[in-house]
């Protein structure tokens, strides 16, 4: 069994056969899948594909690309939705640093106020840190303490050993997917490899980050069992151990991953 911990299922990409991905996957062994919404907008087709998909659960949560377009009323909305559709975590939140151009302040407070109801709620959250993993730590410390954060996955994370065990020490558990499989990639592919085992969660983030051999095309989460085995190389062990590994660290962090 695989669980794929970031896949965004509901997206654009795959109107016109999102049955068929959903089943190439589950043909595949990947029988859960994580959807983070990214947006208000979309928490209704990340509810469809929860309905429509068996192993498929939810994340809501609005990403720090997001929060341009986003209302502050959005958050009572998110609030709503906690309650009544009981998703896994809260996600995918975060800040991301890379876009030049993005409100970095109103990220802050968009993603501050998402960790304040994540503690509210009980929930692990769903996090993105593109070149922003110290202020995310920072916050994550400040709004649950050193012993109260939920804990949760770092999804596709790209940071240094000492950013990876500061996670780890917080209770998170650290997403690896299509980056790891490019021979380039050397941080990536060293954290992958000499990580502890509990350490490790796997994922797609697909249509995005797509593995090595789809030369930039549509990732789709039936890769998942391909980038189990890049990480089975990596590790030295097999696919086998690869999945029970990563399937039990996902259950920890998200424990309704069931």
């Amino acid at each position: 069994m695989l669980i794929d911990s970031h896949c965004h299922l509901d997206a654009g990409e795959f109107a016109a056969d999102r049955d068929a991905v959903h089943a190439a996957a589950r043909a595949g062994g990947v029988e859960r899948i994580l959807a983070p919404a990214v947006a208000v907008a979309n928490f209704p087709a990340v509810r469809d594909c929860v309905a429509r998909y068996p192993g498929c659960v939810a994340a809501y949560g609005i990403h720090p690309l997001s929060v341009n377009t986003a209302q502050e009323s959005d958050l009572a909305v998110l609030r709503q939705w906690l309650v009544s559709e009981r998703p896994v975590a809260v996600g995918e939140i975060g800040l991301d640093h890379f876009v030049a151009a993005a409100d970095r302040q109103r990220q802050e407070f968009f993603f501050v106020e998402q960790l304040k109801l994540a503690r509210e709620f009980g929930l692990p959250v769903v996090l993105h840190a593109r070149r922003a993993i110290d202020p995310v730590l920072k916050q994550l410390r400040r709004i649950f303490g050193h012993g109260g954060v939920p804990g949760g996955i770092a999804h596709a994370f790209n940071g240094s050993r000492q950013q990876a065990d500061e996670f780890l020490k917080l209770g998170f558990a650290l997403g690896f997917g299509g980056a790891m499989t490019f021979s380039g990639s050397t941080r990536i592919r060293h954290l992958a490899a000499t990580l502890p085992d509990s350490a490790i969660a796997l994922e797609t983030d697909a249509p995005d980050i797509a593995p090595a051999w789809l030369d930039g095309g549509r990732n789709q989460p039936a890769e998942l069992p391909r980038i189990a085995a890049v990480l089975a190389d990596l590790r030295g062990i097999s696919v086998a151990a690869v999945a029970a590994m990563t399937t039990e660290n996902i259950r920890r962090v998200i424990p309704g991953m069931g």
